[in-house]
């Protein structure tokens, strides 16, 4: 039987700020969510290189909430890392879900906004 490959989920444009920091490590950084999925997302940070496999938390502050997902490095570069949640329970999922709906209803509404601008300048 045949192994089905894994293919990433499709990510979602964005930037944000968030602490990490390594899961045994005591000093959190800050670093910036490029894109996100709900599998994962890319963390560009100015910390040395993870190894894959490394383990750290990020802090997600989304609509006045703040939570600590945990994730593990799957891949990193001198531009940041590549990193896959593990989510703990629902609220880890649903916290990034609900980044992702702020994220694009917020474009949804910019899309809306200078389309209107557009009709009136035609």
């Amino acid at each position: 039987m045949k192994s089905e490959e894994q293919v990433p989920q499709p990510r979602i444009p964005l930037k944000l700020d968030v602490d990490f920091r390594r899961s045994y490590g005591r000093n959190a950084a800050v670093g910036v969510l490029k894109n996100i999925s709900l599998s994962g997302a890319f963390l560009e940070h100015e910390m040395e290189a993870f190894g894959a496999g490394d383990k750290v938390q990020v802090t997600f502050k989304v609509g006045g909430r703040a939570r600590k997902v945990n994730a593990q490095v799957i891949w990193s570069n001198s531009e940041g890392s590549g990193i896959k949640f593990l989510p703990s329970n629902g609220r880890d999922v649903q916290i990034v879900d609900d980044l992702m709906y702020f994220v694009e209803s917020g474009r949804e509404d910019r899309r809306s906004l200078l389309g209107d601008i557009f009709k009136e300048t035609a």
